[in-house]
């Protein structure tokens, strides 16, 4: 049983991936990260010492605070927090207990783009309609919590990428984008090691709709139509992305928790 203030990793695994997580801040020390360098996903690295930087990014928002053993360091900068006024937690073992974790992801942080200006910042194709709206839903539930994106046209993703530093993504000839018969959405989970069971089954749906070969997955045809559909629907490329993540999280909850439950009508049918 978890400690007063304190999280189990298999209850913070339930928290990664949903659209209101808290913050998790990694402040492994540089010499223990170095040794071991790998996130917890969606988690962003402080030092332990920078107690006032880290409440104005927190901004009040609820926190989990990840040290490597869950000791002296997260229980310490927790405790200061909730002194403070913001809601915080440590994680019981750090990263340790993470890593022990069967099935647990965790990002090699030499995946992660460099940030600009605090955090990554992505360019790509405008007028997204599923790659590209999977691939910043992931991003941002799993990665990067804090991404922006750039929609472009086609022809000056490359430009608007070196120009502003930003991380071309779902274009011929970058790092992110299709490989082979795999998706850019694929390619995310691949190299930021997000291989587990429910994003194995949403990157089924995603490929399907993608690359229109709907016997991947049942489910492909309908994300296809509601991708179309709020294609139309919004003319601004930011505020579809908007409406897309709510899409997301409930393709990513059904993947995760309710792909065997079905429905008929009436409800107490028995044949």
């Amino acid at each position: 049983m978890a400690a007063p203030n304190e999280i189990t990793p298999a209850q913070l695994s339930r928290l990664i991936g949903t659209s209101n997580p808290p913050a998790l801040v990694d402040i492994c020390t540089d010499e223990d990260f170095a040794a071991d360098p790998y996130l917890i996903p969606g988690s962003f690295r402080h030092p332990h010492t920078g107690i006032e930087s880290l409440k104005k990014r927190l901004g009040g928002q609820k926190c989990v605070v990840i040290c490597q053993k869950g000791l002296k360091l997260s229980q310490g900068v927790a405790a200061w927090l909730r002194n403070d006024g913001i809601e915080a937690e440590h994680l019981q073992g750090g990263m340790y207990g993470w890593r022990d974790l069967e099935g647990a992801p965790r990002i090699p942080a030499g995946a992660l783009p460099a940030p600009v200006g605090g955090s990554t910042l992505w360019v790509t194709r405008h007028r997204p309609k599923i790659d590209r709206v999977a691939c910043p839903w992931l991003i941002r539930r799993f990665v990067d919590p804090a991404a922006r994106f750039l929609f472009v046209a086609p022809s000056e993703v490359a430009g608007v990428a070196e120009r502003f530093a930003a991380t071309p993504f779902d274009v011929e000839d970058v790092f992110w984008s299709h490989r082979g018969d795999l998706c850019t959405f694929d390619t995310m989970l691949d190299e930021f090691g997000l291989r587990t069971p429910a994003l194995d089954t949403l990157a089924r749906v995603v490929r399907g709709a993608d690359t229109n070969r709907h016997g991947l997955a049942p489910e492909a045809a309908g994300l296809l139509a509601l991708s179309v559909g709020l294609s139309r629907q919004f003319k601004d490329d930011h505020e579809q992305l908007e409406a897309g993540m709510i899409l997301y999280d409930a393709l990513y909850r059904w993947a995760r928790d309710g792909r065997g439950e079905g429905h008929d009508w009436p409800a107490d049918r028995t044949s």
